[in-house]
């Protein structure tokens, strides 16, 4: 009797990845799911690959996520700073909150301490310009390390809190569906100011103004490196 068929098992080289491919479907998960349900296992999985072949790609998952943001700055990060110090500093900061501002889960991974000096090139351009400026302008190496970190606490902080009171609200407008005060009977009397603004106080929190505190911050700083 003839032996019955049986689907032949699959041989040979597996699929080939590429480094793009790889990079698109990490994107993917993350767009879908949330950086935090980023693995290798997971991204093995979404390309129909085995995690052994993804290895020859990637470390780990901390090496996927440097990655995935050295491409995004070397394509969103536009620097051309003018030529005064401290205009070159402003001007470098907002270049770095806009290009994080458009991936902004960007920002939260690299709140850890460390994350940083791993990225690339254009990104460490950022920090070698405000570093360089600071010190142009009379701040000492020390200093001028103090300089760039407190902009970056900034930097970062204001984008993670909008990013996730966009995310709270959704498509509503940016001030709608935010806190008002005296809503928990708080006595008003004990608070004049607060009570004074209102109902004004989620419109104005919803305005942008960082790049007008930003140049603010900046002069702050910069002052008191040079009185001390």
């Amino acid at each position: 009797m003839p032996r019955p068929h049986r689907p032949r098992g699959r041989t040979g080289r597996p699929p080939a990845t590429s480094r793009a491919e790889i990079l698109v479907a990490a994107r993917r998960i993350i767009e879908r799911d949330g950086w935090e349900k980023l693995t290798v296992r997971r991204l093995a999985a979404e390309l129909g690959i085995g995690t052994t072949t993804l290895y020859h790609h990637v470390r780990d998952r901390e090496d996927l996520l440097v990655q995935l943001l050295n491409e995004h700055t070397e394509q969103t990060l536009r620097l051309d700073p003018p030529g005064e110090p401290r205009d070159r500093i402003v001007a470098a900061a907002v270049a770095m909150h806009d290009s994080l501002a458009a991936w902004p889960w960007a920002a939260e991974i690299l709140t850890t301490d460390g994350f940083l000096a791993r990225l690339g090139e254009p990104a460490l351009r950022v920090v070698e310009t405000i570093v360089a400026a600071a010190i142009e302008h009379g701040c000492s190496p020390a200093q001028a390390v103090h300089l760039f970190r407190s902009l970056w606490y900034y930097t970062v902080g204001e984008i993670l809190v909008r990013a996730h009171t966009v995310h709270r609200h959704g498509d509503q407008s940016p001030a709608a569906g935010r806190d008002t005060f005296f809503e928990t009977g708080i006595d008003a009397s004990r608070l004049p100011h607060l009570a004074a603004l209102g109902d004004q106080w989620p419109e104005l929190a919803a305005q942008d103004t960082y790049a007008q505190a930003l140049g603010a911050f900046v002069d702050g700083l910069l002052a008191q490196a040079a009185q001390r």
